[in-house]
């Protein structure tokens, strides 16, 4: 499975998205490409290129959205990593096989259409893990 992953964007959850690009634009130095509503996440979020990857600074739009429970319980920070992968659903049915456990067994279509699963940070030492679908290899 490792061929072709690569890192896709880090996610830090903010309460404040014009105080976080106080430092990650204005201190810091990176660009922000645009910043998004992503309503099936109940989130806004700010895009910041970093190499070939990006910084997604994000901010729940509701009380109740699973971003804002998070920000309520564990305060703003690093909220997951996120790797684009060549085959999607191979990869959710390898990690199934293994007893990962999965947040999303099936891919989801975002806002955009691009293909994700999240992976449970109980199988990951703790970590939340995004998987995308990598643009122009979609498999048949």
């Amino acid at each position: 499975m490792s061929d072709g992953i690569r890192v896709h964007h880090l996610a830090v959850v903010v309460a404040d998205l014009d105080q976080a690009l106080q430092f990650w634009r204005d201190a810091l130095g990176l660009q922000v490409s645009h910043i998004e509503d992503v309503p099936e996440q109940a989130s806004q979020v700010a895009f910041l290129p970093a190499g070939d990857a990006e910084i997604e600074l994000v901010r729940p739009t509701t009380s109740d959205s699973g971003v804002a429970r998070y920000l309520a319980k564990r305060g703003g920070g690093m909220h997951h990593i996120c790797l684009s992968v060549p085959d999607l659903r191979a990869s959710l049915q390898q990690l199934a096989a293994h007893g990962v456990r999965l947040v999303n067994p099936e891919p989801m279509a975002g806002s955009d259409g691009r293909q994700y699963a999240f992976v449970h940070p109980e199988s990951t030492g703790g970590v939340l893990l995004e998987l995308y679908q990598q643009q122009g290899h979609l498999p048949v």
